[in-house]
């Protein structure tokens, strides 16, 4: 008879344990970096440009230093002097601290002002008179490849236009070839806006110099603390180790907390300058129109197709905007993130991509808003691609994508851009949608209410995203392999604390790294404590950001857990008198092969770490465990919407929303249900109304919550989620592929998808997100596609 542990009981895999951190949470007792007060504490506000493109030709801040209490006003200038006017970026290009010679967009840093409190720092900054010189502004790629496009970054040697790179991968040659031979081309264009992650936290640090140490201090709004720490000492040439970033509770990221900013390069020199903590605590119109967008990217797709449905080959031309600086937070070996992930599900020939990647006069752009580096736009323009080629076919949506996914047994497969999927049951994912939103029904439905002059509307949307980037092999971030390290250790009672280079912003890491632990060791989880964000205490990571959480940090808690286990195994042996080949393991206790019930627990062990262990083994129970993956982990899912559109008015409702996620092993199922719930609202807020674009003189047209809407529970569409199918993945070490993104990836084309399938017999074959009323309206009685990309009229 077994003695393990019930796994579900104890808090392990599987148990839809409550998260730990919301105890702190809903009481509003979280501690973020506003939270924090310092002694002699100082603030600091921003003077930002009204101007998207201009020079400056003076900077008055006499003013300014007037006004009483103000400490310090600092200017590009002032930073230049000290070699800080500009910094690295996370793509080998540079990025101004606060600008120089010009502006480069609306809301760039030109000032800012250390006072004794925000309002006197804010008022100061108001003191300041900028005299600009404004010049003609590009606000997409077209223009800044037009002829006698004015060159953004002149400040950059040998910069004789506004093309970043030219990028390519596949096979252009067999591409071509295929296309000579297809019996139908499918083609498409289209533009995937702007979007901005917009966490309710705004960007924010704390810089600490300590004079008498030479330590420096910063509490910061990251989601990458190892990263940051290392960027900062090579920006204040300060020596690593006298830097400690701590990361408290963050208000959410989605990519938008992963690059450096001005406000802490600025409130770090102020630091140092006046040996007093510095405070910058971002406004929400300062974050919506400097901090890094994403998405921006324009499509120009072509499909080669037999008459019979299957795919010979695709053709992707694809145009980033990345707005005044190429700042993207990506593996350096990929100029436009995993684009190329695009198509990894179907069972595709061949495949060719170009890319080229631009400089305009808008914020930088390139962060992983919620996604794995680009891939959102890869399976948005898979997914759109899918549907209008199934049209132009006349076939069945479903019947189409079946036709052409990858098999059940054809993994791992190589995609036709060189990835290796590892694992997946596409097929069965499908069906259970399929089944969920009753399919055959509702095309009857559909048929019957157009016959009434009502319009309805179903769109399907796959995607497998490649998550946990990556093996050291191909994935660095300036030079860094993207491996992550957990340490834990169990205290001589058997309770444990556990550490990553990870840091949660929502996912609860506090809970299921926990339960991991409980897993391999069964150590009950509400006897583990996780702690991440701090770079004195926490072992190196690279930070979490595009799913890497569990596919990782996860995967490195599982390895370090089973250190313990290895050496727990031979205390074992030693308090039971046998052999450590004669120890058997099963969940919470080692026991003797042929004694099953003469046996210790883990805790029996950890106190024998600290008072019995056998003769030369290192007293103590703990570890470090560094985690390089050997491939990306690749989940599923099908995402199936149903519409109605009001003809009259452009304005569509969601009628139903099915996902189909396969992630491999869920951790823990309720948390796994909120990702994907919140996901599928992100989904749906930038298919519906998330609307942030510029017009012809570069400003930022959504850069308050009355332009750029959020959706709230009111608009909000409910979802049914199906989690029947599990592939677990093969070379993960608990079997997890990853959640945090992958509503947000897949989704919106299924909303988009389904309008336009509402539209299909007006001949639209396209309207540019979000899918505002009006756009829909003209799609209907214009009879003809609408672009919703910059610049846009505002009168």
């Amino acid at each position: 008879m077994t003695q393990a542990l019930d796994e579900i009981k104890i808090g392990g895999l599987g148990a839809s344990r409550k998260r730990v951190e919301d105890n702190r949470f809903i009481r509003g007792k979280g501690n973020y970096t506003d939270d924090i007060t310092l002694p002699g504490m100082l603030h600091m506000e921003i003077l930002r440009s009204p101007l998207a493109h201009a020079r400056i030709k003076s900077i008055d801040a006499s003013r300014a230093w007037e006004i009483p209490g103000v400490r310090l006003v600092l200017t590009g200038e002032m930073m230049a002097t000290r070699n800080l006017a500009w910094m690295p970026t996370l793509s080998y290009d540079t990025q101004a601290v606060l600008a120089t010679d010009k502006v480069r967009f609306q809301g760039q840093e030109v000032a800012c002002v250390i006072a004794d409190d925000p309002y006197i720092a804010k008022d100061a900054c108001e003191a300041i008179d900028v005299e600009y010189e404004p010049l003609p502004v590009i606000v997409n790629p077209r223009q800044a490849v037009a002829e006698g496009a004015p060159v953004i970054r002149d400040d950059k040697e040998g910069q004789a236009g506004n093309v970043i790179y030219d990028w390519e991968v596949g096979d252009a040659e067999g591409t071509e070839q295929a296309f000579a031979e297809a019996d139908v081309v499918s083609r498409l264009q289209l533009h995937y806006p702007r979007s901005h992650p917009s966490p309710i936290e705004c960007c924010g640090s704390i810089a600490d110099f300590d004079r008498s140490t030479s330590k420096l201090t910063v509490y910061m709004t990251t989601q990458a603390p190892h990263i940051i720490r290392a960027a900062v000492a090579l920006v204040a040439e300060l020596p690593e180790h006298m830097i400690r970033i701590i990361s408290p509770d963050i208000g959410g990221g989605f990519g938008n907390k992963v690059p450096v900013y001005p406000g802490y390069v600025c409130s770090i020199l102020a630091s140092i300058l006046l040996e007093r903590p510095v405070k910058w605590i971002e406004d929400k119109s300062g974050n919506l129109i400097s901090t890094h967008f994403a998405r921006d990217v324009y499509l120009d797709g072509e499909m080669a197709l037999r008459r019979d449905g299957k795919i010979l080959a695709v053709r992707m031309r694809t145009q980033a905007d990345h707005g005044a600086f190429f700042s993207d937070a990506q593996p350096s070996k990929f100029k436009i993130g995993l684009m190329h992930s695009a198509f990894a599900a179907y069972d595709i020939p061949v495949a060719h991509m170009t890319t080229r990647g631009t400089y305009t006069n808008k914020a930088p752009g390139g962060v992983a808003y919620r996604c794995s580096f680009r891939v959102t736009e890869a399976m948005f323009f898979q997914e759109r691609m899918m549907q209008a080629a199934a049209q132009d076919l006349g076939m069945d949506q479903a019947a189409f994508r079946r036709m052409n996914f990858v098999r059940d047994d054809d993994f791992p497969h190589r995609t036709p851009f060189g990835f290796l999927t590892d694992s997946g049951q596409y097929g069965k994912c499908l069906d259970v949608g399929l089944r969920a939103i009753g399919y055959d029904d509702f095309r009857k439905q559909q048929e019957e209410a157009r016959s009434r002059g009502r319009l309805l509307g179903l769109g399907i949307s796959t995607m497998t995203e490649p998550l946990g980037a990556g093996n050291s092999r191909e994935y660095d971030i300036l030079g860094i392999k993207m491996f992550d390290s957990a340490e834990l250790k169990v205290h001589m009672t058997g309770k444990a604390i556990v550490r990553t280079g990870a840091r949660g912003q929502g996912q609860g890491h506090e809970t299921t790294w926990a339960q991991i632990v409980s897993h391999e060791l069964g150590i009950p989880a509400e006897d583990i404590v996780v702690e991440e964000g701090d770079t004195d205490t926490a072992p190196f990571g690279m930070g979490t950001y595009a799913s890497r959480s569990t596919p990782v940090a996860g995967a490195a808690v599982s390895m370090v857990s089973r250190k313990i286990r290895a050496k727990a195994r031979k205390l074992a042996a030693h308090l039971l008198e046998v052999s450590e080949e004669d120890i058997e393991w099963e969940l919470g206790r080692f026991y003797v092969r042929s004694a099953p019930d003469h046996g210790v627990t883990i805790q029996e062990c950890a106190m024998a770490a600290y008072s019995n262990m056998p003769d030369g083994m290192e007293p103590g129970l703990q570890n470090t465990a560094s985690y390089d993956p050997p491939n990306l982990t690749w989940p599923f899912a099908v995402y199936i919407v149903t519409v109605e559109v009001d003809a009259e008015t452009g304005v569509w409702d969601v009628l139903n929303t099915v996902a189909v996620d396969d992630c491999g092993v869920r951790i823990n199922p309720m948390i796994v249900e909120g990702q994907i719930m919140g996901g599928l609202a992100e989904a749906y807020a930038m298919a519906n109304m998330q609307f942030i674009t510029f017009d012809a003189e570069g400003n930022c047209v959504g850069s308050n919550y009355m332009d750029y809407m959020l959706p709230t529970a009111w608009e909000t569409p409910g979802f049914e989620l199906h989690s029947e199918v599990v592939t677990p993945c093969p070379h993960h070490p608990i079997g997890a592929k990853g959640i945090g993104e992958c509503a947000a990836v897949g989704g919106p084309a299924a909303f988009v998808n389904a309008v336009l399938d509402a539209l299909s017999e007006t001949g639209v074959r396209n309207i540019d997100m979000p899918l505002l009323p009006d756009r829909v309206w003209e799609a209907i009685t214009q009879r003809h596609d609408v672009s919703g990309a910059p610049p846009v009229r505002t009168d």
